[in-house]
């Protein structure tokens, strides 16, 4: 039986944002219910203990996200959620002490990224402060701030982003400028279980994006997969549209549809390195893997 490190449940594709770098679903908009929710988990349960609260949309705009949490715990997962982090004032209490909730990934970038921000201070203060909380309760969090560019820092990026890193910097007691310690692609402890996460910025694959030779290696049903918030299953969390459709849990078994042909076809294409889906030709994010 496949088992994964992962797997991405989509429990909402809506968003509050609409950040630069995240192109906006054409899906229709859902949110899934708590019964559908624990179905998911049940079918999923022989495959994977961990799961991430992720994919398009925000989930803590999810208003019962606090029972799917409670769901989760009772069926043995364990639950990483990556939000825009807007919403924590209000989602945080109903989140925080959650015996599920294993690791918080904060995408700092979406403030930048989205039009119209405002009150950056803010903004990180709220986020900061229910990081503390919840991380000397046991949670893990992840700052990310994956907008680099692949020619260097902008004279605009670079401000932007000292600007956040002074603000965590002031807040944790940092003695020394993050930029100084930290390397693209890789992280830095900045408090117990808090950790900065630096990263270039990466495009979301497409059907309208080129063609490239196909060569290269992907994690894609190896270490994860994804169920959309319609229930449909797809290799990766870049799959936002739900382009591979490896089948759909209300139709058929999630543990039949990984073991399926076109499942079984794409792993061992990446077996011998080459990409057999076109939207795995168009995704730069495999070139990452060599």
């Amino acid at each position: 039986m496949r088992t994964f490190k992962k797997i991405y449940i989509e429990i909402t594709s809506v968003c509050n944002l609409a950040c630069s770098f995240c192109p906006p679903t054409e899906r229709a908009a859902k949110f899934m219910d708590r019964e559908t929710f624990g179905t998911i988990l049940d079918q999923i349960k022989p495959h994977t203990s961990h799961i991430y609260l992720h994919v398009k949309g925000e989930p803590l705009l999810h208003p019962r996200i606090h029972e799917l949490l409670d769901t989760a715990d009772a069926k043995g997962f364990k639950v990483n959620i990556t939000t825009n982090g807007t919403l924590i004032r209000k989602a945080g209490p109903k989140i925080q002490g959650k015996p599920a909730l294993r690791q918080m990934n904060f995408s700092l970038h979406s403030f930048d990224g989205h039009e119209g921000s405002e009150d950056r201070e803010g903004y990180l203060r709220q986020i900061i402060e229910f990081a503390k909380e919840a991380s000397s309760q046991g949670v893990y969090i992840s700052f990310r701030l994956w907008n680099l560019t692949p020619d260097n820092l902008t004279n605009l990026l670079r401000s932007r982003n000292r600007a956040t890193m002074s603000v965590l910097e002031d807040a944790f007691g940092l003695d020394y400028r993050i930029e100084e310690k930290i390397m693209p692609g890789s992280s830095i402890k900045i408090a117990e279980r808090i950790f900065l996460h630096q990263d270039h910025e990466f495009q979301w694959p497409s059907m309208g994006a080129p063609e490239d030779d196909g060569k290269g290696f992907c994690h894609a049903l190896r270490t994860q997969a994804a169920v959309l918030v319609d229930g449909t299953v797809v290799p990766c969390c870049l799959d936002g549209e739900g382009v591979i459709k490896l089948g759909n849990v209300h139709e058929t078994p999630f543990s039949e549809i990984v073991e399926g042909e076109r499942a079984n076809n794409l792993v061992c294409g990446f077996s011998r390195r080459e990409a057999v889906e076109d939207l795995c030709r168009r995704c730069g994010y495999r070139k990452r893997f060599g």
